[in-house]
């Protein structure tokens, strides 16, 4: 990794310390997701963004306390997600729902207080987290390449029963679970199409 990586690096985990120590700090419930929770689970750094998952009744609270921590908040056209900006430019998704489904309590109390950038944050548990970047696979974003190492840092963490049930409606999920048992990387046992209720 060059040393504009480690920059670049350095400077996300200073984005997400001060926004999860925020939210934290004011009793917002959220659990860290995206890169930054694989690197916080073993997986090598390749960080662009911060990425929390919070129940939707949750981000007001939220971008009220980021703007208060001098970040620039923006609703985006998509209706899942709201960002925040900090003073660097470097970008918070708040996740209020994937691939249609809200991200509800359970899956919030599911998370794991883990050391992500030197705090204590809840980080997805590992199925969960999974499972929140298998479900959006589809034709127009279908990049298995880049979920490959992430999934293979955490392997011995998921439970890829659960996996492969939660997301058995999904053919680009079953292709990836396939591709997964080719490898050796995981043996999910690959149900018929019937899906799981998720989260």
């Amino acid at each position: 990794m060059g040393s504009h990586s480690h920059e670049v690096t350095d400077a996300i985990l200073d984005t997400l310390k001060r926004a999860g120590t925020g939210l934290k700090d004011v009793g917002v419930r959220f659990a860290l997701a995206g890169g930054c929770a694989a690197y916080a689970r073993g997986a090598a750094p390749s960080l662009h963004d911060v990425d929390f998952v919070l129940p939707e009744d949750e981000v007001p609270a939220a971008l009220e306390r980021l703007r208060e921590l001098g970040f620039r908040t923006v609703k985006p056209p998509e209706d899942w997600l709201v960002k925040a900006y900090d003073e660097s430019g470097h970008l918070v998704d708040l996740i209020f729902r994937i691939a249609e489904r809200p991200i509800t309590t359970k899956v919030i109390e599911r998370a794991e207080l883990r050391s992500a950038a030197a705090v204590n944050l809840p980080v997805l548990e590992a199925t969960d987290l999974v499972v929140s970047w298998l479900l959006p696979l589809s034709e127009h974003g279908c990049d298995f390449g880049a979920l490959l190492p992430m999934v293979r840092a955490m392997r011995e963490q998921v439970d890829w029963d659960r996996v492969a049930a939660v997301t058995a409606g999904s053919p680009y999920c079953y292709a990836f679970l396939t591709l997964l048992d080719r490898l050796g990387v995981a043996n999910p046992k690959l149900p018929p199409p019937y899906q799981e209720e998720w989260p």
